[in-house]
């Protein structure tokens, strides 16, 4: 199908699909292309005009052994090909360097390095909770599967709460530890936390 090139006589017959009425299926033709390139912008990509058509191409393609079952707005269908055509684009293409290569440090950081500065820095935000929340939050993270599962379960009856509730109270303690590693190690310090 990425073979397939588009003729007259296939855009005519999508554009009769999506009306009898020629101006309103140009209308239609162009607000599906139009929606596609403003999704695939949102989504990064880099040629979203190439891409939207590329994907309008294909779906009129495969519109022979469609019509007889697809109904209804086609522009689902095309945003998942859309999807797939921007995906198959940046296989192929290498993602572009930084203009910023002359600032890269020319030592790297040792990694023993990072990781002491991490922990001085967890161990600092950590020691601005409260004793309770410092223990809830080092206590929810542990386990792994379903021992991590069932203890989170005794965890909330233990504290008399719905799971979700425990879920948000670790949530926030979370967040607040994050901001302050953060702001600890600077905002250019690569940080994930699981």
């Amino acid at each position: 199908m990425k073979d397939w090139e588009l003729t007259e006589e296939s855009l005519n017959l999508f554009l009769s699909w999506l009306s009898a009425d020629r101006d309103a299926a140009g209308r239609k033709y162009e607000d599906i292309r139009r929606r596609l390139i403003v999704i695939l912008e949102c989504r990064g990509c880099m040629q979203p005009d190439e891409v939207a058509d590329e994907a309008i191409n294909r779906f009129i393609g495969r519109l022979p052994e469609l019509i007889k079952t697809y109904s209804g707005d086609p522009f689902p269908y095309i945003l998942v090909i859309a999807r797939n055509v921007q995906h198959e684009r940046d296989k192929k293409q290498p993602l572009p360097l930084p203009d910023n290569l002359d600032e890269v440090p020319a030592k790297p950081i040792e990694t023993d390095e990072v990781d002491e500065r991490v922990h001085n820095c967890l161990d600092q935000c950590l020691s601005k909770l409260e004793p309770k929340s410092r223990d809830l939050l080092m206590d929810y993270y542990q386990n792994d599967k379903q021992d991590k599962i069932d203890f989170r379960k005794r965890l909330a009856r233990q504290l008399g709460i719905a799971a979700n509730a425990l879920r948000l109270r670790v949530h926030r303690l979370r967040t607040n530890v994050q901001t302050c590693l953060t702001n600890c190690l600077g905002a250019d310090f690569p940080l994930e936390m699981k």
